[in-house]
């Protein structure tokens, strides 16, 4: 069976540095986690991967199934945080409200916060909501006592890649991850080879799509 390698980089922000999360666009606002929000958040999730490299990185990004399973999966970990977990909505009535953006954080031992996935619908792309997601987690982390933040980011997403560099966080090592028929049904929070949830204590997988 043939298999594809797809390069990754695993990236940390010292969170020391503190600072404050940037101001939305007007229209838009932040939305705190609530427990009747994981297909909403699953829902964003699925708009913003479908199209992107990550759906084929991790599979079930591909379909609402997949993506409301893995929401339910990193909500059940005993180190969710909901304070770094996030929604960007625009609009106020029903008629006009939109979900752009979905963030997610979990804390790991070792004082250590991990992000698992950003995304940012198309349509609300371009204008700095996936930074202003990245901040508001970061913040959260922060709130907790957390010392370092992760994330991984395939390499040929170049964007998210400088932005993450713009807010500090350096690359730390590299690794591949590999894909072929036998992880169909794979997502970022439950594969074995590094996820932040069922993998080791202090790794992370993260799935990106903002830019």
């Amino acid at each position: 069976m043939e298999s594809t390698y797809f390069k990754r980089f695993r990236m940390d922000v010292d969170l020391a540095v503190s600072r404050q999360p940037s101001p939305l666009r007007p229209g838009y606002r932040f939305v705190p986690w609530n427990e009747a929000l994981v297909d909403v958040h699953a829902r964003a999730k699925f708009r913003a991967f479908r199209d992107e490299i990550d759906a084929a990185v991790f599979p079930c990004l591909g379909s609402f199934e997949g993506c409301r399973r893995l929401m339910r999966e990193i909500r059940k970990k005993p180190g969710f945080l909901p304070d770094a977990t996030w929604l960007i909505a625009f609009g106020r009535s029903p008629e006009e409200l939109q979900w752009c953006g979905t963030i997610q954080g979990v804390a790991a031992p070792g004082s250590c916060g991990l992000i698992q996935n950003i995304g940012v619908v198309p349509g609300h792309r371009g204008l700095g909501l996936g930074g202003c997601l990245i901040e508001q987690a970061l913040l959260g982390f922060r709130q907790h006592g957390l010392r370092i933040a992760s994330l991984e980011v395939t390499a040929d997403n170049c964007r998210a890649v400088r932005l993450y560099k713009r807010l500090g966080f350096r690359r730390m090592r590299t690794v591949y991850k590999v894909v072929d028929g036998s992880t169909v049904d794979e997502c970022p929070a439950a594969v074995g080879d590094g996820a932040s949830a069922g993998g080791t204590a202090g790794s992370v997988v993260t799935a990106v799509a903002w830019s």
